[in-house]
């Protein structure tokens, strides 16, 4: 009888667990291979980048290294105009008020910041929404023909490059990027 028992509970349990599972809706695929890789680097990428502009004084987002070169603001809002440009290169709408004009536009800290999280949000959204197929696919790009997967390489160059840049302007005003902080008052701390 205990065993009968046993095994009728055992039935239901499976029977109960079956029916909540057919009831859930089906977990999208993870995405892997080179989209799983590029997703992952621009958030990291975009890590770095928002700590150093929240890093940077508000009152220095109008500095730059001299006339004619990009200001600390600028850069920012040029990377977010990037990732907005390359995004719809990979075929989603780009939202209004996004196009390259953004730099002369959005100067002030407060706006500058967010829109660099929002612009991040769009990249990566058009990169999820890219199947391995659509890799292969042929874009213009500035009158060259390049395929959906040069574009992501690009949106991360993009970043890096000016990543790169903002890391001179914030040393060049005495500001340490904040991932680097931690390491250099460990080393100064050592050398004591």
């Amino acid at each position: 009888m205990r065993k009968r028992s046993a095994l009728g509970i055992f039935v239901l349990g499976l029977a109960v667990g079956s029916t909540v599972a057919l009831a859930q809706p089906a977990a999208a695929p993870a995405m892997s291979g080179l989209r799983a890789e590029v997703v992952n680097e621009l958030s990291s990428v975009e890590k770095q980048i928002v700590s150093l502009a929240e890093a940077i004084p508000a009152e220095k987002y109008a500095w730059r290294p001299s006339e004619g070169i990009r200001s600390v603001g600028e850069v920012y809002v040029h990377i977010a105009a990037g990732n907005y440009l390359l995004g719809s290169m990979l075929g989603v709408k780009r939202p209004e008020n996004t196009g390259p004009d953004m730099e002369k536009k959005i100067t002030d800290k407060a706006k500058i910041i967010p829109g660099l999280k929002a612009s991040f949000d769009y990249a990566r959204k058009a990169v999820e929404g890219l199947s391995d197929a659509d890799l292969e696919k042929k874009v213009d790009f500035f009158g060259r023909s390049v395929t959906e997967r040069s574009i992501l390489l690009r949106l991360l160059d993009h970043a890096h490059e000016h990543l790169g840049q903002s890391i001179a302007y914030a040393r060049m005003n005495g500001i340490t990027p904040p991932w680097s902080e931690a390491p250099a008052a460990e080393k100064k701390a050592a050398s004591r």
